[in-house]
């Protein structure tokens, strides 16, 4: 009776990160773009500021929307609502935000996550998908920082197939395409093991990342690794199917994604950021969504990556 209880939770779970996926791959760029999760932000609360206004570029004066690219299967920074078709999440409350201040509508686009950032400047105005800041990324775009995340891992709960990160060689890792999970970090793990004489890490790289958790709930990969927000969401969605591996590392600051010829741009959402944070509208929005742990004090325009 004890295991068959335990199979019932691990079902339901499974059926439950199901449902998430399902949402996660649904391509909502004609859905609409305002929905409440565990949010209750209004964008009308935010006044314009004309003095920002003036500051933003001839070819954005006039432009009435925003457009977004975010990966929207990474709960709970952005993902779908239960319509699968409505974006919410911190991140897509903050781009709201940005809009409210610059008296734009605002116009969140479902894309995979590997190509919001190659899109900029003609696809889209923005790319707020939890980016972390690296070296590789801040050759091709221009970043302001606006939050802190760093890398956490997680496996089945009671850990059954006792891996230790100090012992990943051969194993099924999942993560989710583009990520600094996949690469530098588990590239670079499997790299290890095979210069070791060690068979490489099997990854399985994902496209959505809800869809990373529901191999990892139903024991088809041995661990999964991502942001430390995911992670935790992740455990709490999953009921007491997941826990954590280890403890978070290599944290670092993550950023607005502008097109790299963009520059003036950039320097106004810079200040845009920083408005938010004085006025409280950012630290509010992240508490919201039960985050504000990765709040920053200052955003910056390209800071140093590391």
């Amino acid at each position: 009776m004890h295991i068959s209880s335990k199979l019932g939770l691990r079902f339901a779970a499974v059926l439950a990160v199901a449902a998430l996926a399902l949402t996660g791959c649904n391509n909502a760029d004609e859905g609409p773009t305002t929905g409440s999760g565990s949010s209750t932000f209004d964008p009308s609360t935010v006044a314009k500021d004309d003095a920002l206004i003036a500051l933003l570029p001839a070819a954005l004066k006039d432009k009435a929307t925003l457009n977004v690219g975010a990966d929207t299967s990474y709960e709970p920074a952005e993902f779908l609502a239960t319509d699968g078709q409505t974006p919410i999440g911190y991140d897509v409350d903050l781009a709201h935000a940005i809009g409210a201040v610059l008296g734009k509508d605002v116009k969140v686009h479902t894309s995979e996550f590997s190509t919001i950032l190659p899109s900029l400047g003609s696809k889209y105005d923005l790319g707020i998908s939890s980016f972390t800041i690296n070296p590789e990324r801040s050759k091709a775009v221009n970043f302001v920082s606006y939050f802190n995340a760093g890398v956490l891992w997680a496996v089945q709960k009671g850990n059954p197939k006792n891996i230790s990160l100090d012992d990943i060689c051969g194993k099924k890792i999942g993560v989710q395409t583009g990520t600094v999970e996949e690469d530098p970090d588990v590239k670079d793990r499997s790299a290890k093991c095979v210069a070791d004489g060690k068979p490489a890490i099997d990854v399985i790289s994902l496209k959505n990342q809800t869809d990373v958790t529901t191999r990892l709930v139903s024991g088809s990969i041995d661990a999964m690794s991502a942001d430390s927000p995911i992670i935790k969401n992740a455990l709490q969605k999953t009921g007491d199917s997941l826990e954590t591996l280890g403890d978070v590392y290599d944290s670092a600051e993550q950023g607005i994604a502008i097109a790299k010829d963009d520059t003036a741009f950039a320097e106004v959402i810079e200040k845009v950021m920083n408005k938010l944070m004085a006025d409280g509208v950012y630290t509010q929005i992240l508490k919201d969504w039960n985050n504000d742990e990765g709040a920053i004090t200052k955003a910056v325009l390209n800071p140093t990556a590391g």
